[in-house]
C-alpha cells in the first residue's frame, strides 16, 4: 500500500465497504461521544468520518490528536448506522474504523480556527494565510476561480482562438493609472514598467497575422482598490480579433460569457439574449453605463409636467437650457415612512433631498409636490410613469450630466429597499454607442471619454470632419 494513502478523503463510497484503506489529511474536527472518538479527516478532495473506539489499537494515539494535526490513518470502511448518514457529504454513507494512526505533523494552538466561517481581522488572516486558505469558503472560491478559467479557455479555443503570453517587463504605456516601475540592472537609472494591459502586444500580434488571440492576462495598475478589483493587480480575459466588426465581437463573446455563467450558476437563471442598449439610453433609464437589469425600475424625463408649474424649485431649475427633471418610480413604496427614509438617505449622500409623490388607493396623488403642481399635472405624471395606488415616485432635478450618477444610485436604493431585484438571476446587456469624446471641465479641453483604443463610428472621415463631441465609438 502507498506510504500515505490508498484513497483521498473525498473518494470513499458504498462500493468501498469492507475495504482496508489508508487516508492522509488534516483533523478538521474531533468529537468525543461517550468514549468513542469521531475524527472528520479533511484533504483537498473532501472529508471522511473516521471512528476510533476504545478497543482499537489506535485509540491511545487518537486521544492525543488536536485540530489541524496532519495524520495518516489506516482502517476498514463500514456503512454508517441507519439514521446517521450525512447527505451533505459525498462520503456521508460510510465511515472508516481506524486500526492505526501516525502523526505526520502536530500543530500548536491555532491563532484562528479553520472549522466554521467566523470573521477575523485582516492582519491576522494575512499573517496566517496558510490557515486562512484551509477554510472551506476560501478553498471553494479558489477552486471555483480555477474552474471558471478552465471553462473560459475551453470555450475560447473552441471558437478558434489561440492563447499567447505577452511580456510582463515592458515600456511604459499609461492607461489612466500610474505604472509600477522595476529598476533595470543592465541599464542603471532606467526602469521597466509592469503592463497595465497587454494592449500594444496583442495589437502587434494582429498586425503579425495571428488573427485570434486570448489570454488570462495579469494587469498591473497603481490605483486605489475598487469594489470588484484588488489594488495593484487583477486578471482579465483579454481578447483581440482581426477582420471583424462590432457584431462579430458580440457574437463571439456572448456565448462564452453566458456559457460560463450557466455552468456555474447553481440554479440561478441566466439571460441568454443580451439586449443592445445605447449609452445615452442606459444613462437616461438607469443612471449608469453598467446597469443592474434585475431591477425593473426605469427612470423617465418628466420635465414638461413641472415646466411653469407651481412647484417653484423645479420650475426655476428648468429655466436652464440643459436642466431636466427625472422621475424614479417606486412600485409599492407609497408610504410616508418609506419616502422619509429615502429622503434621509439622499441627504446622507450629500444631496438636499428627494422630492416625492405618493399615489393613494383611489389613484390620486398626495404629498408636497402634488399639492403644488395641481391635479392635472399629477395625473400626467401618474399616467406617464404607470403608477398605481400604493406606489410612489421620486424626482431629481438639475443638469443630468451632474446628477445622473446620484439618480442611478437612488434607483438602486429603491429596488433594494422594496425587494424588487431578482437576486437569483444574472442579467446581461451590451452597452453600445459610447461617446468617443467628452469635454473636460477641469482642463477646459476635449478628452477621450472611454479609452483611446476605440474606433469612431464613421471612421477617419468622421474623426476629421465632424464635431468630436458628437462622435460615437464602436
Amino acid at each position: 500500500m502507498h506510504r500515505y494513502r490508498s484513497h483521498t478523503c473525498g473518494a470513499l463510497r458504498d462500493s468501498d465497504i469492507g475495504s482496508q484503506v489508508r487516508l492522509s489529511g488534516w483533523c478538521h474536527r474531533i468529537r468525543d461521544h461517550g468514549g468513542v472518538l469521531f475524527i472528520d479527516l479533511r484533504d483537498h478532495y473532501g472529508m471522511t468520518q473516521v471512528v476510533v473506539d476504545p478497543d482499537s489499537p489506535a485509540f491511545a494515539d487518537a486521544e492525543t490528536l488536536r485540530s489541524e494535526w496532519v495524520v495518516r490513518i489506516d482502517g476498514k470502511v463500514k456503512a454508517r448506522l441507519e439514521g446517521t448518514e450525512n447527505a451533505n457529504l459525498p462520503t456521508g454513507a460510510v465511515e472508516v474504523f481506524a486500526t492505526g494512526i501516525e502523526v505526520l505533523g502536530p500543530s500548536a494552538e491555532l491563532p484562528l480556527p479553520v472549522f466554521g466561517d467566523l470573521e477575523y481581522p485582516e492582519d491576522t488572516r494575512l499573517k496566517y494565510r496558510f490557515l486562512d486558505l484551509r477554510r472551506e469558503k476560501l478553498h471553494n472560491n479558489i477552486m471555483l476561480r480555477t474552474k471558471v478559467i478552465d471553462s473560459m479557455r475551453r470555450r475560447m479555443k473552441e471558437q478558434g482562438f489561440s492563447e499567447f503570453q505577452t511580456p510582463i517587463l515592458t515600456a511604459s504605456s499609461p492607461e489612466g493609472a500610474r505604472d509600477f516601475l522595476v529598476p533595470s540592472r543592465l541599464h542603471p537609472g532606467k526602469f521597466y514598467a509592469l503592463p497595465q494591459a497587454p494592449q500594444q502586444y496583442k495589437q502587434l500580434l494582429m498586425m503579425a497575422g495571428f488573427d485570434r488571440y486570448f489570454q488570462i492576462a495579469p494587469c498591473f495598475r497603481d490605483e486605489d482598490p475598487r469594489a470588484d478589483r484588488l489594488p495593484g493587480e487583477f486578471y482579465q480575459l483579454d481578447v483581440e480579433m482581426s477582420f471583424v466588426e462590432q457584431e462579430d465581437v458580440f457574437a463571439t463573446m456572448e456565448p462564452v460569457i453566458t456559457g460560463v455563467f450557466e455552468e456555474f450558476a447553481e440554479g440561478r437563471s441566466v439571460q441568454k439574449n443580451w439586449p443592445r442598449i445605447p449609452y445615452a439610453e442606459a444613462i437616461a433609464k438607469y443612471g449608469s453605463d453598467k446597469p443592474d437589469l434585475r431591477n425593473p425600475i426605469e427612470m423617465q424625463d418628466v420635465s414638461e409636467h413641472f415646466r411653469g408649474s407651481g412647484f417653484k424649485v423645479f420650475a426655476r431649475i428648468l429655466e436652464g437650457e440643459k436642466n431636466r427633471v427625472w422621475a424614479i418610480p417606486a412600485p409599492g413604496g407609497g408610504s410616508r415612512a418609506f419616502c422619509d427614509r429615502m429622503n434621509s438617505w439622499a441627504q446622507g449622500e450629500g444631496q438636499p433631498g428627494l422630492g416625492y409623490l405618493m399615489v393613494k388607493e383611489d389613484g390620486e396623488g398626495q404629498g408636497p409636490i402634488a399639492n403644488n403642481i395641481g391635479p392635472e399635472r399629477v395625473a400626467g405624471i401618474i399616467k406617464q410613469m404607470g403608477l398605481k395606488g400604493g406606489d410612489a415616485c421620486f424626482f431629481v432635478a438639475g443638469d443630468p450630466d451632474k446628477f445622473y450618477k446620484f439618480a442611478g444610485s437612488a434607483r438602486n436604493k429603491v429596488g433594494q429597499e422594496l425587494n424588487l431585484i431578482d437576486e437569483n438571476a444574472f442579467a446581461f446587456a451590451w452597452i453600445v454607442d459610447f461617446p468617443m469624446f467628452e469635454y473636460n471641465e477641469d482642463e477646459k479641453k476635449v478628452d477621450f471619454s472611454h479609452n483611446p483604443f476605440s474606433m469612431p463610428q464613421g471612421g477617419l472621415k468622421a474623426l476629421n470632419e465632424e464635431d468630436p463631441l458628437s462622435l460615437k465609438a464602436f
